[in-house]
């Protein structure tokens, strides 16, 4: 099915930041007193939904907000020294060449999400940034007004669990990518409407007539 209004998620999706968070999140976790992660544990919970990982990492909900201020904070200081997965500005070029409209709804403030993206954040119609751990749905619903688009004509593309989740509460389709935070099975759990292996096959549901667009050596992003 054709789409014209696709919403991408920041990290984890098109930008590889997983292996700053692994750096940064036990030095928060001190900080704001919740359980540090374990070397040993990180797979498991990539298997886990969100709310599952805040209760197993014993994250008080009230604190929520401010872990999230602070995160961003973080990421400001190095923004630019987290790098797009390959094949990403190839693929949004590709996207937007054949007339669809591209949104960024993510829980990174929008200053670090344009450092993120460099010169392909030009490519982004709509930005609605800070979202709150659970208001995703929210801010989709918004960007689809502001698009002037049908929500049967959406579609929202991430890496966790919860986008999938919001997605389906602000009635628009839902893709999920295996590169990102969340276990390819845990998103299979939930029966996105569709699953990306690889770059190229956004482009290739999106944008089937421009599928070339994007080459095979940018087309698999690295999967640690």
């Amino acid at each position: 099915m054709p789409y014209s209004l696709a919403i991408f998620d920041l990290d984890g999706t098109l930008a590889d930041s997983f292996p700053w968070f692994l750096r940064t999140i036990n030095d928060i976790a001190d900080r704001f007193g919740f359980r540090r992660v374990a070397d040993d544990e990180i797979e498991a919970l990539r298997h886990a939904s969100t709310r599952e990982i805040l209760s197993a990492l014993e994250v008080p909900v009230w604190k929520l907000p401010m872990i999230a201020r602070y995160a961003r904070r973080l990421k400001a200081e190095h923004a630019a020294t987290i790098p797009l997965f390959p094949g990403v500005e190839a693929m949004l070029r590709t996207l937007v060449d054949n007339g669809v409209q591209l949104a960024l709804v993510t829980s990174d403030s929008e200053a670090n999400a344009r450092e993120k993206l460099g010169p392909a954040a030009t490519l982004i119609a709509h930005f609605d940034c800070s979202a709150s751990l659970f208001g995703k749905a929210t801010k989709f619903r918004r960007v689809v007004r502001r698009a002037g688009a049908k929500p049967a004509d959406v579609i929202s593309i991430g890496d966790e669990v919860r986008d999938i989740e919001a997605a389906r509460s602000a009635g628009i389709a839902c893709g999920a990518v295996c590169w990102g935070y969340a276990a390819p099975a845990a998103l299979r759990a939930l029966a996105p409407d569709h699953m990306f292996e690889r770059m190229d096959e956004i482009v290739a549901m999106l944008a089937p007539d421009f599928g070339a667009g994007v080459s095979n050596a940018e087309a698999r992003p690295g999967r640690r």
